[in-house]
């Protein structure tokens, strides 16, 4: 069969598979899935892939693509352990966010955008994706990749510092250790953030259960001044540029020790919510419980 003829097929079969493996039914994050091709952002083949029985990268044999179309991680940068994430956990992560066709998303952390053409795939032409990547290297490499994607703007800066107009979603693609302010401040209401916690333990991975040695993502909605909380999946992610202090980090290890990350309802920017009902505390704001 001609290749060119046999990677739709491919991609159908991955996207089905990563929806099994994510544990969701989503038909429209399903068909983001097949339609976007993964090998026009992770450069040219052969890839290293990382295997997670031996924690260590492997060679495709060569560079057909289909090697790509697998629930793997793809290096972008193997010396810094810096990769195009597992598809299984972004199918996840975008089916919570739920971004819906017309709405504006931010992404934070785009790397060099296969996750940002997955989120621009779901808002449609009528929508539109902000991508901000603080590796000036990578955000030129994303806006080379995306500039088929005429509703995509790609900015290259601090993720937690850039202004950008009000989001639907702001979906964020690295290890934090708190919400950035302007996270926060710039959710429309009913907007929703996908907001990654981990501690300094969190990059160094483990099995996805070990959560207090890897973090959790927390999908925050945004209703008029008030803030819904709930954790959504553990993690293991790369830290974020500008998104961590010692002081938040120490916070959030403390947090995880105690337990009780999945009874988390609401995030308040209020310093007077009392301790018993906090699950982490940071400057101004807290995880708590009803």
């Amino acid at each position: 069969m001609d290749p060119q003829a046999e990677l739709p097929i491919v991609r159908a079969a991955y996207a089905k598979q990563i929806m099994a493996a994510a544990d969701i039914s989503d038909a429209r994050v399903t068909a983001a899935f097949a339609a976007v091709p993964r090998e026009d952002f992770v450069g040219p083949g052969p890839w290293m892939i990382l295997r997670w029985l031996t924690r260590d990268y492997v060679p495709t044999p060569d560079a057909d693509p289909v090697y790509l179309y697998t629930n793997d991680l793809v290096a972008l940068r193997p010396e810094r352990r810096l990769n195009n994430g597992q598809p299984s956990l972004h199918a996840h992560l975008m089916h919570q966010a739920a971004p819906a066709a017309g709405e504006h998303v931010v992404h934070i952390g785009t790397g060099t955008g296969y996750y940002t053409a997955l989120l621009a795939h779901l808002v449609g032409p009528t929508g539109r994706v902000t991508g901000i990547e603080y590796d000036p290297e990578l955000a030129a490499r994303a806006r080379t990749n995306l500039a088929p994607y005429p509703n995509v703007e790609i900015i290259a800066g601090d993720g937690t510092l850039v202004a950008f107009d009000p989001a639907d979603v702001i979906y964020v693609n690295a290890g934090c250790t708190r919400p950035a302010v302007r996270w926060l401040d710039g959710l429309a209401d009913g907007g929703r953030l996908i907001l990654p916690l981990t501690s300094d333990e969190g990059f160094k991975g483990g099995a996805p259960e070990q959560i207090t040695r890897s973090g959790a993502v927390f999908r925050i909605r945004r209703e008029g001044a008030q803030y819904q909380a709930i954790w959504i999946s553990p993690v293991a992610i790369i830290p974020c540029d500008g998104g961590r202090d010692e002081a938040s980090e120490k916070a959030l290890s403390e947090a995880y020790a105690r337990d009780g990350w999945q009874k988390v309802t609401r995030l308040y920017r209020d310093a007077e919510i009392p301790d018993e009902r906090c699950w982490l505390r940071g400057d101004g704001w807290c995880l708590a419980y009803d």
